[in-house]
């Protein structure tokens, strides 16, 4: 934090860092937006997408290109191998070490990406739940296989009415999660979520989101889940198998790799896994709005991250709370310190 003079006093106090955050559907142009306002302003980015987090998987996440990059230092891109698990009190630790230091050496961090739950475990922290229980989590699964698909969900309604609103009722990792913390805890998850929850200090954040005609923005969705499968997407997911990797590694859960890998597998044909990686991605794309919508403090902007108009509003929306701020004088250079 930058230290400055009370007005008529001799104290000094801390002002604190501005952090940006970068929010929206998928291709609404979020990666773009953050880069130029990076070039801007100063900044460097931070991923917060858990998709690009992964080494090999670029076509399908969407992953900026060295190219695309411009020469803005990218954090928490390929950090993690397609088999290697991650979670969101891990991103929160990794995240927040690389604001602090972005911050320190003066410049600002922009935080871009879909995945909001890590965008809040970032900024709000997380409860310090009840460890993983290997044996109760296969159990759930046993029962979520033989039951029908909203088994769990119904089971987590009776748990925890608050976390079930939360949660898809299809997103069977996330459901076991929180019936293991309302088991293991005898407490429903949110009241434990409400405590001993430690937020990020010494920043301000500015999150700003896009919000995109809905049209649009299905329209782009199917020109670039189009586009992925003929620039090699399922040459991509052969590539990834043929390094001995599982079809069972997380990435594989995401849509367009997994209608990529069904069709490789032989269970449908490349014209249907066009149609549900196009419908899976429209639906993801639904629930990312209801999930930021949610949030608070979101400052929306009508359009895509690489129309130069919303690119410019967004820019000037960070530079007018920037004066309030009192940050010290940010750089235009992007290397460390």
């Amino acid at each position: 934090m930058v230290e400055i003079p009370e007005h008529g006093t001799g104290s000094v106090t801390k002002a604190p860092h501005l952090l940006v955050a970068v929010v929206g559907p998928t291709a609404s142009g979020k990666s773009c937006l953050a880069i130029h306002l990076a070039q801007q302003l100063g900044g460097e980015v931070i991923n917060c997408d858990s998709l690009q987090m992964y080494r090999h998987f670029d076509l399908g996440t969407a992953k900026p290109t060295l190219e695309e990059r411009q020469g803005i230092l990218h954090y928490l891109l390929d950090i993690l191998e397609p088999d290697e698990q991650f979670s969101a009190g891990e991103y929160m630790r990794q995240a927040r070490e690389v604001v602090s230091t972005v911050a320190a050496c003066g410049h600002l961090p922009i935080v871009v990406g879909g995945t909001g739950f890590y965008l809040r475990a970032l900024i709000e922290g997380l409860f310090a739940g009840p460890p993983r229980n290997t044996r109760l989590r296969q159990r759930l699964q046993q029962r979520a296989a033989v039951k029908n698909k909203g088994y769990l969900h119904r089971l987590l309604l009776r748990l925890d009415a608050a976390a079930a609103a939360t949660i898809h009722p299809h997103d069977t990792p996330k459901l076991i999660r929180a019936l293991e913390v309302c088991l293991e805890a005898r407490r429903p998850m949110h009241e434990l979520f409400r405590q001993g929850r430690q937020s990020l200090e010494g920043f301000r954040v500015l999150k700003a989101g896009l919000n995109p005609p809905r049209a649009e923005l299905y329209e782009r969705i199917n020109q670039r889940t189009r586009s992925l499968f003929e620039q090699g997407l399922v040459e991509e997911v052969r590539s990834i198998l043929a390094q001995g990797y599982p079809p069972t590694a997380p990435p594989f859960r995401s849509h367009g790799y997994r209608q990529a890998l069904d069709y490789l597998e032989g269970r449908i044909s490349l014209e249907e896994a066009l149609y549900h990686a196009q419908t899976k991605t429209r639906q993801y794309a639904k629930r990312q709005i209801t999930w930021f919508r949610k949030e608070p403090d979101v400052q929306w902007f009508a359009g895509f991250g690489t129309d130069t108009q919303v690119q410019a509003a967004v820019s000037r929306f960070i530079s007018d709370h920037r004066a309030l701020v009192v940050e010290a004088g940010l750089p235009a250079s992007h290397g460390l310190c």
